[in-house]
């Protein structure tokens, strides 16, 4: 038997909707398979933590973190706490004390959720974001001065380090080269930002010379989101920096359908520290306790969460269950469907248990 221990971290909005459902799938995996397990451990750190104890979490809570294999993160965000409070109080700590460097952000688009990118083969979609995760432009250095004043100044100073660029690239070069098509995109913007976008790009071509089953090119960030649109197929694995594969990768995920499909990852490459797992959609107050948040997100960060733990067949039973799912019509309201978040968990459990869904027209997609 072998078990791994996750904490879980619902937080909030949709949060704990959304990982309720993803450690329900988690458990009926364990279930269906005798041989793995999980413990899990649940926190309830977040926003209304922050209302209780003037913080986001423990001031120790690195350090309760880093004994578990992997962390299930919900969203984080409230409307009445500033955004600049929850983040860095929460989320940015965990990956930057954890040095969880590298976000992981696959893309695809799944049968049945329809695509802006319409008049495209199936599958032009296939992609998977590498987005510095530990400095650039989030580097939380910069300051104000003179508040409230005619003459106030804001500085945001983004640092970019030669072993920060280079572990980063170096991590999607490996990324590109385990996939099929072996061929990377090197995304910065070094016609106007000459400093670190000119050093981006020289490390690239370095680390290149380690690689050289791989194809890469490079493009301008703005350029990229063209490409994105109009030529999807000319694109497999993308690195860029933390700001723009920030945006870069809500672009990729509303041509893949929603956010509500769009998982990630926080990883420490060498393993040093429990790497962490998180739907890409925020906590979406809007629509929390409605019982429509799209669960699929988490599924599918499951999946990248069981590949982590070296659970590779659990991860493929997983993601043949969501998309057999999908391909059913089962969906929440985000992407067309008329299910509930109850409906399209139960119907992927179902999957995973041998049940039949085509017995079942429960929330189907009535286009």
């Amino acid at each position: 038997m072998r078990r791994h221990k996750i904490a879980a971290i619902p937080a909030d909005g949709i949060g704990p909707e959304v990982i309720n459902a993803g450690l329900e799938v988690l458990e009926a995996l364990s279930a269906s398979a005798s041989n793995i397990a999980f413990d899990v451990t649940s926190f309830d750190w977040g926003t209304d933590y922050y209302k209780g104890h003037g913080e986001m979490m423990p001031t120790d809570g690195l350090r309760q973190l880093k004994p578990f294999d992997a962390i299930f993160f919900g969203a984080v965000g409230a409307p009445d706490v500033p955004d600049e409070i929850t983040l860095w109080g929460l989320r940015l700590a965990i990956c930057q004390g954890l040095d969880q460097y590298a976000n992981v952000r696959p893309m695809r688009s799944l049968p049945g959720i329809s695509s802006p990118l319409r008049g495209k083969e199936p599958g032009a979609l296939d992609w998977v974001i590498v987005r510095e995760n530990s400095e650039g432009e989030y580097a939380g250095q910069g300051g104000r001065t003179h508040r409230g004043m005619p003459e106030e100044v804001a500085t945001e100073v983004a640092i970019f380090t030669r072993v920060g660029i280079t572990r980063i690239i170096r991590y999607a070069f490996r990324v590109a080269q385990s996939r099929a098509r072996k061929l990377l995109t090197v995304v910065t913007k070094s016609n106007a930002q000459r400093h670190g976008m000119v050093l981006w790009d020289e490390i690239a071509a370095e680390v290149a010379q380690e690689f050289p089953d791989v194809t890469w090119d490079k493009m301008l960030v703005d350029a990229m989101t063209a490409r994105m649109v109009l030529r999807p197929e000319s694109l497999d694995t993308i690195v860029a920096t933390n700001l723009h594969a920030d945006i870069l990768s809500d672009l990729a995920a509303a041509l893949a359908g929603s956010l509500g499909v769009a998982p990630t990852a926080n990883i420490d490459p060498e393993r040093r520290f429990p790497s962490m797992f998180e739907p890409i959609h925020g906590s979406a107050f809007d629509i929390a306790r409605k019982g429509i948040a799209n669960p699929v997100a988490t599924f599918l960060t499951a999946c990248q969460m069981l590949d982590h733990l070296g659970e590779a067949d659990a991860a493929a039973r997983l993601m043949k269950a969501v998309e057999e799912v999908c391909a059913a019509g089962v969906m929440t309201p985000d992407v067309g469907g008329t299910a509930t978040t109850r409906e399209v968990t139960d119907a992927v459990i179902g999957v995973i248990c041998g049940s039949n869904l085509k017995a079942t027209s429960v929330g189907r997609n009535k286009q």
